[in-house]
């Protein structure tokens, strides 16, 4: 999991999003997203109640 992530894939209730903190870029900069590691995705609970 990157640290981003609410679960790990797959989980039931989960799916990809873009990174908010790079806006899906994977990159801060010159560096990778610390928040994504770099695949400007991130696996966020969906749904709710």
């Amino acid at each position: 999991m990157s640290p981003g992530d609410e679960a790990p894939a797959g989980t039931p209730g989960t799916g990809e999003n873009v990174c908010p903190r790079c806006g899906g870029s994977g990159r801060l900069g010159v560096s990778a997203c610390p928040e994504c590691e770099g695949t400007g995705k991130v696996n966020v609970g969906i749904g709710g109640a």
